[in-house]
């Protein structure tokens, strides 16, 4: 990235006040007449930011927003959760103000979706009718992609891959781990949820382990050749944390193959075996559950949609947004979910006023967190072109690897301010 564009991006990425309402850049203006009602499914920050900009760009618009935590938890700062940086509530967020703006918030499941006759059936057997449907389910897991590794095992060797109890649970893990003991990360190949998460996991985890047990070692044992950030953290894994961290990939056996939750023990493609004091199995996913019987995904688990609406492809009043959906060359991340969210919702004001969207361009950052004063970052723009989303040309990069500690502490500042802010735009808090 050049100087002139990392210094626009941090100003639009690094700072509260820059980044409210920056997701996407093209939230057309709507005329105040159209009416209808639409469910969101999800409220998280692609499905939340749906809501919320619906209402925003017509107040008209009846907004049934459907999840069923009262309170939502972030994968984003998970990690530093697990490191010892942020408290576990401090990662999660109400919908008072989403009710606020008059958004009817259903606390419960949604179970079935009959596309036909445009309903939602929830737990318990209450039917919601929508003109048109917003899904946002984030991942489900795909139990048994990894021999052994089902959701009974994600019990000893957690996933921690929705933020919630799985966190909870991998974090007393670690507490009660012993001071040379080995943590062992499983890490998948693509596509998952936050390229960079597995990695900066490591880094979190690392910081907890150097700072309370510091004889201990961390081995990432890698489904991939390369992954997101790579060379960026490997230097800041070297420079913070000496040797403490091995990272195997794939093409040196590095991907495991066969879990025994039990025994904390994995194998890999050719034979050898590992054993864990603590065991994180990141797993392959899929879109969340309700995207299948909702009938929109394709045979590869995710769901493929129209990059100028992100209404899907196979049902022109579903819109699904976030990490269920095929959207590359856009990771599937917080940020990405949030902007995709404010393009359905302007798609799906302006189609009830019947009027044609306007051309949609996306920011993206992503900010990981080495050590409490040490971050990196990437960022990149996208817009559609030739009925494809690309990344604009000389418009994105991440962190020089030459920045000194002056800028990598910066960017750790900027860390907090990006998350203070997309929490308020998604929720209203901070």
């Amino acid at each position: 990235m050049s100087k002139i564009s990392r210094r626009r991006a941090l100003q639009l990425f690094g700072t509260s006040a820059a980044f409210v309402g920056a997701g996407s850049l093209a939230m057309p203006s709507i005329s105040r007449a159209a009416s209808g009602h639409v469910i969101v499914v999800g409220g998280g920050f692609g499905g939340a930011t749906a809501a919320k900009y619906l209402k925003r760009a017509d107040s008209n618009i009846r907004v049934t927003l459907v999840e069923p935590a009262q309170r939502f938890y972030t994968c984003p700062f998970s990690n530093l959760y697990l490191g010892g940086l942020r408290s576990f509530e401090s990662i999660g967020h109400g919908y008072d103000a989403l009710k606020a703006m008059g958004i009817d918030v259903v606390h419960a499941m949604a179970e079935d979706v009959n596309a036909s006759a445009r309903t939602v059936r929830l737990a318990g057997g209450r039917t919601l009718n929508y003109d048109k449907l917003v899904l946002s389910p984030g991942i489900d897991i795909r139990w048994g992609a990894i021999s052994g590794y089902d959701e009974a095992a994600s019990i000893q060797a957690p996933h921690a891959w929705k933020a919630g109890s799985q966190t909870q649970l991998l974090k007393r893990q670690l507490d009660r781990m012993p001071d040379g003991g080995v943590f062992i990360m499983s890490a998948p190949d693509n596509p998952y949820r936050c390229p960079p998460g597995p990695y900066e996991r490591v880094s979190m985890i690392a910081h907890y382990l150097k700072t309370n047990k510091p004889k201990s070692k961390i081995l990432v044992l890698d489904a991939k050749e390369n992954f997101s950030k790579q060379a960026l953290f490997m230097d800041g894994w070297k420079a913070v944390y000496g040797s403490m961290i091995e990272w195997v990939p794939q093409s040196k056996d590095g991907k495991v193959v066969r879990v025994d939750a039990g025994a904390l023990e994995v194998e890999t493609e050719f034979g050898t075996r590992h054993k864990a004091s603590v065991l994180n199995v990141v797993p392959p996913q899929k879109a969340g559950v309700i995207a299948e019987r909702a009938g929109v995904t394709a045979e590869n688990g995710w769901v493929p949609v129209n990059p100028s609406t992100f209404a899907s492809t196979k049902d022109a009043n579903i819109y699904v947004v976030g990490d269920a959906t095929v959207a590359a060359p856009m990771p599937k991340s917080g940020f990405c979910a949030n902007a995709q969210g404010k393009v359905a919702a302007a798609a799906i004001a302006a189609a009830l006023d019947g009027k044609q969207p306007v051309a949609p361009l996306w920011l993206n950052t992503c900010y990981s967190m080495i050590a409490p004063d040490y971050a990196i970052s990437v960022a990149g723009v996208y817009r559609v072109a030739d009925g494809k989303i690309i990344e604009v040309p000389n418009s994105g990069g991440v962190s020089p690897r030459d920045a000194d500690a002056g800028f990598r502490q910066r960017e750790a500042e900027y860390t907090k301010g990006w998350y203070a802010a997309i929490t308020q735009d998604t929720w209203g808090t901070a």
